[in-house]
């Protein structure tokens, strides 16, 4: 699976943290910045990671802010795009179980890196249900109203 990461420079060492650990899982890693602790904004980076997954370049996203919230709502701009700010490994679950999530956002302000990396191995790992989900994320897409 290819994964594109993108972070400010609050969450630059939490995405370098979580690149490597999927690397080591055999993932394809297309980083989209930034590439330093230097001062930038996340909406670039959350648009970037949004348009490398709506666009097909990579299969799912990661996106790391402060608190993930911002870089979410960026991704979120995209068309397609389904980004969500899970709390803990539950929610982790049922944004891909049930919301077809593409997206993943950590707020590396708050989210220790080993959970942020067993979130992470959920939402790459757990499939989505279907079913009755499929019509809502459907209206999510704006595929129907």
């Amino acid at each position: 699976m290819r994964i594109a990461f993108g972070a400010d420079h609050a969450g630059f060492e939490l995405k370098e943290k979580l690149k490597a650990h999927v690397a080591s899982k055999g993932h394809d890693v297309l980083d989209l910045g930034t590439h330093s602790a230097d001062s930038v904004d996340y909406p670039d980076f959350g648009r970037a990671v949004g348009e490398a997954v709506a666009g097909g370049r990579a299969d799912r996203g990661v996106a790391v802010c402060g608190t993930g919230i911002g870089i979410a709502i960026a991704a979120n701009k995209v068309a397609g795009v389904r980004a969500g700010v899970p709390n803990d490994l539950f929610a982790t679950r049922l944004m891909r179980e049930h919301n077809d999530a593409n997206v993943i956002a950590f707020g590396a302000r708050l989210v220790a890196p080993p959970l942020a990396e067993a979130m992470l191995d959920l939402f790459l790992d757990f499939p989505f249900a279907g079913g009755r989900h499929e019509r809502r994320v459907k209206k999510l897409n704006g595929e129907i109203p």
